[in-house]
């Protein structure tokens, strides 16, 4: 049997933990387009009791991390890695954050249903199922160490962009026509805000995984070739 030391011991430990994170973080987007999509108040419930959960990991994470690091002082890729994995539970926190705010936007409206025509008009379905794509994609990507399908992931942000901005300009019509449901339309407007943000933060975690593993900063940069 293969005798680990300490200080990987430790490390492997710590990344365990953002896997854990991960996987909750993954199905608290999952419920959080069920809830939406189906007008669930108890999953938006739900949603946000489990809240608590992910905050806990991000608070663990940071603790053992510093600990780590202040015990270990590791150097580089150790260090890249504990330091990528600092910045992937705080995104990760905010990727809950979101999930919780669609939650409570089912419960502020109280079940009331969205046309089934202007929700697939809105493409928050495809979008809902290009966010898990990435937040999936990029999981695996860091247990794989594998950076060629960053790209690709990164790409997907562009999409939601494109979806964010059609979506906006077909509410912007919207209530320009129904003036009745403004209110209505501007919350769905936040909303579709939020998947955009978690668009975003998904693209900030491949940067962080393209960092710790080939030492590359992407930030401001170009992408890396599609795989």
């Amino acid at each position: 049997m293969k005798h680990i030391e300490p200080i990987e011991k430790e490390l492997l430990s710590l990344k365990d933990e953002v896997s854990q994170m991960w996987k909750l973080v993954i199905s608290q987007v999952e419920k959080a387009k069920q809830a939406f999509l189906s007008n669930d108040l108890d999953l938006a419930r739900e949603i946000i009791s489990r809240e608590k959960r992910v905050d806990a990991f991000e608070l663990k994470i940071d603790s053992d991390s510093e600990n780590y690091i202040a015990l270990y002082n590791p150097v580089a890729i150790d260090l890249r890695l504990v330091l990528s994995l600092i910045k992937i539970s705080n995104t990760l926190e905010r990727i809950g954050d979101f999930a919780e705010g669609i939650a409570r936007h089912v419960i502020e409206n109280d079940g009331k249903e969205i046309n089934s025509s202007f929700m697939g008009e809105l493409q928050l379905e495809e979008m809902f199922d290009t966010l898990m794509f990435m937040l999936s994609e990029s999981f695996s990507a860091l247990e794989t160490e594998n950076t060629k399908i960053s790209g690709r992931i990164l790409a997907m942000d562009d999409k939601i962009d494109t979806i964010y901005h059609n979506a906006i300009d077909i509410l912007a019509k919207h209530m320009q026509t129904n003036p009745d449901l403004i209110r209505r339309g501007l919350k769905l407007m936040l909303l579709i805000r939020k998947l955009e943000r978690i668009g975003d933060r998904c693209s900030n975690i491949v940067e962080e995984i393209v960092f710790y593993v080939d030492a590359k900063v992407l930030k401001h940069g170009k992408f890396p070739p599609q795989a």
